[in-house]
């Protein structure tokens, strides 16, 4: 099958490779511009960009792709059988859909319809449920709104954090592409329609729901920290001192306000539901990441103090 690959991060990267590694021609990348990063804000490209080049595989990296004759008349010359998109970073417009033989398929890091929308890693963490899972799906005008092809189930481990579930579902979803491609070629897929009844929604993340409510349950709590990781990291602050908190864990039952700094060498932090949480993994502003334990021995948090003061 002649493939285009539309992808951008490294999620899409093992998609990509599985493609080449068992021997479809993927004719062109697409992926979105290199960006400045760093301190030097030098450009970069993106993880795919990178891969495709490895390969000897040519690279367009347009700024827009709606209303843009050019990029339409590259992809009409290529023929594609099917473009293949894999968190590209940009809605496809009908006219680009309609361009492939066998219409563009869409690797989604969710059980669809659950979790449609940009996060839906973050999500399935934030909220604690117990199973994921990646879906290829043929891509329409909506969001992540196409009919589904295959899916493949993935358990969350309990202490899972969103990067970590990342790195989980990116080979799954390559696993799972494969298989759809090969069953499209062989004439053995079966399209079949979303439960709207069923969709959910899942929203990019910001620093402002980072922050740590006290007077929420525990385990919430606990789920906030895992999906805000790597970001954009949970935080409290004492005063005028911000903590960010990678991991954390719960502690024995409380009978002290929400919020409220328990006794003991590390930082547990009582909780609404009569329960506490240690915050394990700390970092504060211009600092390494550490224990809590060690954060505590150079600055004083004293038990009976209250997180959660925002910085001025």
């Amino acid at each position: 099958m002649n493939i285009v690959f539309m992808g951008t991060p490294d999620f899409a990267v093992p998609c990509l490779e599985a493609l080449i590694n068992k021997g479809h021609t993927v004719s062109a990348v697409f992926a979105q511009p290199d960006r400045p990063k760093g301190r030097g804000h030098k450009l970069c490209p993106p993880p795919v960009k990178e891969c495709a080049e490895k390969h000897k595989i040519p690279v367009f990296q347009p700024e827009r792709i709606k209303n843009n004759p050019e990029v339409l008349e590259t992809l009409r010359s290529l023929n594609p059988d099917i473009a293949v998109v894999v968190a590209y970073g940009k809605i496809l417009p009908k006219e680009m859909l309609e361009i492939p033989k066998f219409g563009c398929i869409n690797v989604h890091a969710s059980l669809l319809p659950k979790y449609r929308g940009s996060a839906p890693i973050q999500w399935a963490v934030l909220n604690g449920d117990k199973v994921t899972g990646v879906t290829t799906m043929l891509l329409d005008e909506g969001m992540d709104t196409g009919d589904i092809l295959l899916t493949k189930e993935f358990e969350i481990p309990e202490e899972m954090t969103s990067g970590e579930l990342f790195d989980a579902l990116s080979p799954l979803g390559a696993e799972l592409l494969t298989e759809t491609v090969d069953a499209l070629e062989s004439g053995m897929i079966f399209p079949k329609k979303q439960d709207e009844s069923k969709a959910t929604h899942a929203p990019m993340l910001s620093k402002e729901m980072a922050e740590i409510d006290f007077s929420k349950p525990a385990e919430q709590i606990i789920n906030l920290i895992r999906g805000m990781n790597p970001w954009p990291v949970a935080f409290t602050a004492f005063g005028n001192m911000k903590i960010k908190v990678y991991s954390a864990k719960k502690a024995g039952k409380s009978s002290a306000p929400a919020g409220e700094v328990l006794a003991g060498k590390s930082l547990v932090v009582s909780c609404g539901d009569g329960g506490s949480v240690e915050l394990c993994e700390v970092q504060l502003v211009g600092s390494r990441r550490m224990t809590s334990e060690e954060m505590l021995r150079g600055h004083k948090i004293p038990e009976g103090s209250v997180l959660g003061t925002k910085e001025d």
